[in-house]
C-alpha cells in the first residue's frame, strides 16, 4: 500500500512497518488472557497474542495519550465556560472498513484494552448496523439490494444518538441489529450511559458528501469522532475472506430453519461459492469502491492487513 501523494514529503501520514509500530508498545502490559482473546475474535477473523502485543497495545497506548489530552482540555474548557458546562464528554472513536475486513474484532479489542487504562474505565461499543432502516422500509423503497450503502441507514437517528452522547446526556439508547434475522430487532435497544470512551464501528462512518453551498448542511457522522480508524486490505483478499465466511455460515448459522439466509444452507459447495462471489461483487465490492474506500484518507490511523488477517503496516496521521 502506498499512501504517499504526488511529490516527496506531501503525505499527511507517517508510515510504520509492523516491527516499527510494535516497538511503540514500550512497557505497556498485556492484560488479556488467552481465553479472552479467543472471545474477542470475530467469526471468520484471526486474533493472536502477537497481534495484541505488536499492533493493539501500541494503539491503545496512543489512544490513551489522545484521550488524556482531550480530558485535560475539557476540564480547562469547563473552567473557561463556567459551571453550566456538562460534567463529562465522552471521547468517540470511529472504526471503518469493508465488509469482512475485521472491524468488529478491532473494535472489541480496543474496548477491552482501553478499559484497562486508569483514565478510561468505562468504554462502550456501538455498531451502526442497529441504525439500518428496517427491512420493511428497505423493501418498500427498493433498497434491499443496497443494504449497507449510505442510503440504507436512518441517518437522523444516528446523528441524534451521537449528539446526545457528545452532550453528555444520560442514558442514551441505540437500536440493536440481528444478523440471524438480517434485520433491526423491534423494541430492543442497548443503553449507553456516559462512557469515558465510545467506539462506533460501521461501514460508512467516515463518509462525507459535498459541502452545501449555503453552509447549512447537516453534520456528518464523523464530525462527532475524536479519532478515526480505517481497517484496510486488498479487494482480492477481502473477497476471499467474505467467501470463506459465507461458506462457514452455510455450515452453521444458515442451517437453522429460522435464519434469514437458511435457503443458502442447501446449496452445494460450488453453488455456495458462486453465490457468495456474486453477492460480494454486486453489493459489497460496489459499496467498498463507491463509498467506503474513498474515506480511507480521512482516517487518523490506517491498519493495513495481509492475507493471513494480520496487520502488516500502520499509517498514522501527522499532527
Amino acid at each position: 500500500m502506498d499512501l504517499k501523494l504526488d511529490g516527496a514529503g506531501l503525505s499527511p501520514f507517517r508510515n510504520f512497518s509492523r516491527a516499527e509500530w510494535a516497538a511503540l508498545r514500550a512497557d505497556t502490559p498485556q492484560p488479556l488472557k488467552t481465553d479472552e482473546i479467543q472471545r474477542l475474535q470475530g467469526f471468520n477473523d484471526r486474533l493472536s497474542t502477537p497481534e495484541i502485543e505488536e499492533i493493539y497495545l501500541p494503539l491503545s497506548r496512543l489512544l490513551s495519550i489522545y484521550v488524556g489530552a482531550t480530558q485535560k482540555l475539557f476540564r480547562q474548557m469547563q473552567k473557561f465556560l463556567g459551571p453550566e458546562q456538562n460534567g463529562k464528554m465522552p471521547y468517540i472513536i470511529g472504526v471503518a472498513g469493508s465488509v469482512a475486513v475485521g472491524k468488529s474484532t478491532t473494535a472489541r479489542v480496543l474496548q477491552a484494552l482501553l478499559a484497562r487504562w486508569p483514565n478510561t474505565p468505562k468504554v462502550a461499543l456501538v455498531t451502526t448496523d442497529g441504525f439500518l432502516l428496517p427491512n420493511a422500509i428497505l423493501e418498500r423503497e427498493g433498497l434491499m439490494g443496497r443494504k449497507g450503502f449510505p442510503e440504507s441507514y436512518d441517518l437522523p437517528a444516528l446523528l441524534h444518538f451521537l449528539t446526545d452522547i457528545k452532550a453528555g446526556r444520560r442514558p442514551v439508547r441505540a437500536p440493536v441489529y440481528s444478523h440471524f434475522d438480517y434485520d433491526v430487532t423491534p423494541n430492543l435497544t442497548v443503553e449507553v450511559d456516559q462512557p469515558d470512551i465510545l467506539i462506533v464501528e460501521g461501514l460508512n462512518v467516515l463518509q462525507t458528501s459535498r459541502p452545501p453551498k449555503d453552509g447549512k448542511g447537516i453534520p456528518f457522522v464523523s464530525d462527532f469522532f475524536d479519532f478515526k480508524v480505517y481497517i484496510d486490505a486488498d479487494e482480492t483478499i477481502l473477497e476471499r475472506w467474505y467467501v470463506e465466511r459465507f461458506m462457514r455460515l452455510r455450515e452453521t448459522a444458515f442451517r437453522d430453519p429460522k435464519a434469514y439466509f437458511h435457503r443458502y444452507s442447501s446449496l452445494t459447495a460450488a453453488e455456495a461459492d458462486a453465490t457468495a462471489r456474486a453477492i460480494w461483487r454486486s453489493i459489497n465490492l460496489l459499496n467498498l469502491q463507491e463509498n467506503i474506500l474513498p474515506t480511507r484518507q480521512r482516517a487518523d490511523l490506517i491498519l493495513r492487513k495481509g492475507g493471513d488477517h494480520e496487520v502488516e503496516a500502520v499509517s498514522l496521521r501527522k499532527l
